[in-house]
Parts: C-alpha cells; structure tokens; sequence
C-alpha cells in the first residue's frame, strides 16, 4: 500500500502551482514547473549514476536550491540525501563518507573546498561520483543534470521509504543517520503548516543550516503548502537584510547575533523589513518587523523533539501549561509514553523515558541494526531522555539520560535534580553526579556555583530539594566551587567532577569503590 510521497507532489505543484515561484537562489528563480522539469532530469541522470531505491546521495555545502532540487529527484528514486554538517573538520566529513557510502557526492568550492578534497583524501570509500555544484565543467552539477532525459522516472515509492538522512546523537562517540521517511517529513509539514499558518503565499528564508532538522522541517512545509524558498548561503547581515526586504520573507531562523548586526545597518530604516514575522522582543528589531500573530508566535515558541522523530513531536503551540519544563502537548499525530527501565508505562507525574510512537518516528539510524534493536526494545522510539507527563497531558522534558544515578533501588537522573537546583536562589550553576554509598550503592553529590554575593549552606540546598522533589532524589553532600569545569564544547565535564569528588559508575550500577 503506497500513500502519498514528496516524488507526487512535484508533479502536482506542476498541475496547481505552475507558474509560481518556488525557489530563489541569488540570481535564480524557478517555477514549480521549472522544479519538476529540473528533478525529473536530476532523477534520471542519478538513476544512470547508480543511484536506484535505497541508494544515498550527499550534500557536501551551505544552503542551496540544489539541496531541495536533490531531495525531490531522490524522492522520484526512492533514493536518499544526507546534507552534511558543513562546519566538520575534514575527519568528521571522511567518516560521514564512509559510513553513508554515498554513490552521489554534490560538493562546494567556495568556503569548503580545502576541507572536502582533504576529507575525499581520508575516506576509503572511493567509488562515488563526485559533482561540483558552484562552478561549471563536465563535472558539475549543472551539466550532470542537463544530461539526464525528460519525463518521470517510472519508479514505485512508498511513502515509508527513508528521504532524508541527517547525522546526530553522537552520545555513543559516533554520530548517527537518522534516516527520514516521506510519511515523517510530510506529517511534521501538516503540524508546521497549522502552527506557522502557511499558506501558498508564504515566503521562507533559508538561512538556518540546511542540515539542521529546524530550517530542512521549515523548507519542506514551504515546498509542501506550494510557497517560496528563499535561500541564503550562510548568515551575512548585510544579505539577509536585504533578502527580506526584496522577496518580502515572512519568516527565517534569523538569531540574536544576526539580527543585532542588522539593527545596526538598518538603523535609518532604509530597508522595509515589515514582512517579516518575529516573536523576539529586541531593542530596534521589534520596530523593524512585525509580530508573529500565528499560533507558535503567540505562544512560548518550543516544544519537545529529536531529528530522530522528524523534529517536534510536541509543542507548546497546541497547549500545556507554563512550567519552564513544560514542552507543550504532543501533536494530533504522536503517542507518548513515559516509560521507566523495564519499559512498562509510569504513572502521571513519575519521571521516566520519553518514548514515541506514531508516523513521525524515523526508519532507524544508518546501518546501526544492534543500536536500532536498543532503541525500539519496548515499541516506538526510545529518545534515551527523561520526561514527565503532567495533569494536563502536556510533556515536561527534564533532561538526557546520561550518568543515571542508582540509589537502592531508584532510579535518578541528574538533570531533573539540577533543573530543582537551579531555582533555588543564590545558585548560578549546579550538576550532580553519583558517589559510592555502603548502604545505596550510590549516593547524590551536588556541585554548586552560587551567584556572587550569596551565602548558602549544604543543609539548606538539601532542604530545598526535599521539598521539591522526591526524598531519595535530594542530594546527601554538597560541594562548593568557584565555576564548573567546562569540555571544549561548553558542556560540564562531569568526568572531572567524578574525579575531584569520587564519583563514577554510570549507569546506575557498580562505583568506583567496587
């Protein structure tokens, strides 16, 4: 039984959308026509490539049409795109080679040329096709697509076949591709559509990385409703300023950074920024655009979710209530449990693991069948983060299951006892970690960085946490210090707690002492 795929709709966008515009990419603009006639090309150029059902074809760039383009002749195959995380070292991209083996390679000169030929160097794998996309030549993109035939290729593709495959949770030391099906990607559409209230005059900034589930999610719902795909390279002020002002962009995941620079080159209002939607209240910004009226607009924007489930599986646009924890209720499409070790559902208010079920849930990571095994042992998608599910059926995400704590027979996650830590007041920072205890296996050990000029004592930081938490949750032992020790990416080392105070044994089993 095959439903709808992202291959149907461009031939359709053909028949109700034709001659409007679907993509704008520095000089170049195409038609829906113009798309499908130029995918339906792309498609049969990579079928005599080798590129057939199954297959994967990577993008190695910034932002690009030709990242959409891709996507939709591979839907025509049955066929997959990784869009690579650019900004890798060229080890990183060498290894994603390596692991997707890609048949297709699509690569960038402009910025990234040094760290892709080095990386093609490093990889073993040796028999893609590789196609420049930013320069001309009998290797480019544009002459690889000129010399695919016109027409449809005759292909059967189900709407559960793998679309998209993104690169994350490297909690394991290796990153994973989460593989997208047409039905997830198309599902999310309908949630965005509602929520962002799309309509085919919508106007979409690509300017967030395309290979971050947030801009790829926002892209496809434009393509989905029939609107506008405006892309930008990477985040130049001075280009997104004017992007919104000429193509009258409705929305973009334009950050604080960004938009400061802009305040500051828009300071004489020379640029008509008024199309654009934004719920960011920044001096300067806020009376250069207009609010977002629409429903994740008027709302605390956020929600719950993995690239593993399609992006949010649950917003705080459709409800819930207010607790900072609070994700918002999952969508009209999503199942949720909250599951504890053995995977068996936990009562209303218990902590345990986010899991779910429903047709956002992707195919299973890459070539990974033993972690994919793991992580649909009970049904549905384990996401290895802790959660809570309120009265109002509303999610609250409390943190990632790392370093579980087992202290007798209970199960504690640090990030819900620092999240409890953080609001007690005079703390600044707070992690915990597990130390060896003669009676509970372990015990909870509170690290805190107190707010400069605040006086707090160990009784009263676990006096804090016993009335806010479960008893056996609160920390036994507190610790003072000046900062928390920081990995190079910002993250807490909790390895270097562990080694200060003692702790160790994650998860939740045998310390240090054993």
């Amino acid at each position: 039984m095959y439903g709808l795929t992202f291959g149907d709709l461009v031939g359709e966008h053909r028949r109700t959308h034709g001659s409007r515009t679907a993509a704008v990419c520095g000089p170049i603009r195409y038609t829906y026509a113009d798309l499908d006639e130029r995918t339906d090309r792309m498609a049969n150029a990579l079928a005599g490539a080798g590129v057939m059902a199954g297959e994967r074809v990577l993008w190695l760039g910034q932002n690009c049409h030709r990242v959409l383009e891709l996507i939709l002749a591979a839907a025509k195959l049955g066929a997959m795109v990784c869009p690579v995380n650019w900004r890798q070292s060229a080890a990183e991209l060498a290894f994603v080679i390596d692991d997707i083996r890609p048949a297709v390679v699509v690569w960038q000169r402009e910025d990234l040329g040094d760290a892709v030929t080095a990386a093609r160097a490093e990889a073993q794998h040796r028999s893609a096709r590789w196609l420049v996309h930013d320069e001309d030549g009998p290797d480019s993109y544009e002459a690889f697509l000129a010399g695919g035939a016109s027409g449809a290729p005759a292909v059967d593709v189900g709407d559960g076949d793998p679309l998209v495959v993104i690169y994350t949770a490297a909690f394991g030391g290796r990153p994973n591709g989460a593989q997208l099906t047409h039905r997830g990607i198309l599902t999310q559409n309908a949630n965005l559509m509602r929520l962002a209230d799309m309509w085919r005059d919508y106007i979409y900034l690509n300017v967030g990385p395309l290979f971050h589930i947030g801009t790829l999610s926002l892209m496809m719902a434009t393509f989905h409703i029939g609107g506008t795909n405006v892309f930008t390279r990477r985040a130049d002020p001075t280009e997104v300023m004017n992007l919104i002002a000429h193509e009258r962009c409705r929305s973009g995941m334009v950050l604080p950074p960004t938009i400061a620079q802009i305040v500051e080159l828009n300071a004489d209002r020379h640029a008509d920024l008024s199309s654009f939607e934004s719920s960011l209240t920044i001096p300067g910004w806020s009376e250069m655009v207009s609010p977002d009226e629409t429903p994740l607009g008027r709302t605390r924007f956020g929600g719950y979710g993995q690239t593993e489930v399609s992006g949010l599986d649950a917003y705080s646009a459709y409800g819930g209530s207010d607790s900072l924890s609070t994700a918002g209720l999952p969508t009209p499409w999503t199942r949720v449990r909250i599951v504890d070790e053995d995977g068996a559902e936990v009562p209303d208010g218990e902590t345990g693991e986010i899991v779910f079920l429903g047709p956002m849930v992707h195919a299973g990571y890459w070539n990974r069948p033993e972690l994919n095994a793991e992580r649909t042992r009970s049904g549905g998608w384990h996401t290895n983060d802790i959660g809570r599910r309120e009265p109002d059926g509303s999610v609250a995400f409390i943190g990632p299951k790392v370093q579980m704590i087992k202290s007798g027979v209970e199960n504690i996650y640090p990030a819900e006892v620092e999240a409890c830590l953080r609001e007690a007041p005079g703390v600044r920072e707070a992690a915990i970690i597990g130390i060896p205890d003669d009676q509970f296996v372990q015990s909870v050990k509170a690290v805190i960085v107190l707010e400069e000029g605040a006086v707090l004592v160990e009784d009263e930081i676990i006096e804090h946490c016993r009335t806010r938490i479960a008893s056996y949750k609160k920390p036994k032992s507190v610790a003072f210090l000046d900062s928390l020790p920081r990995t190079t990416t910002g993250a807490v080392d909790y390895a270097a707690l562990d080694m200060k105070f003692g702790g160790g044994g994650y998860p939740g089993g045998a310390t240090r002492s054993q």
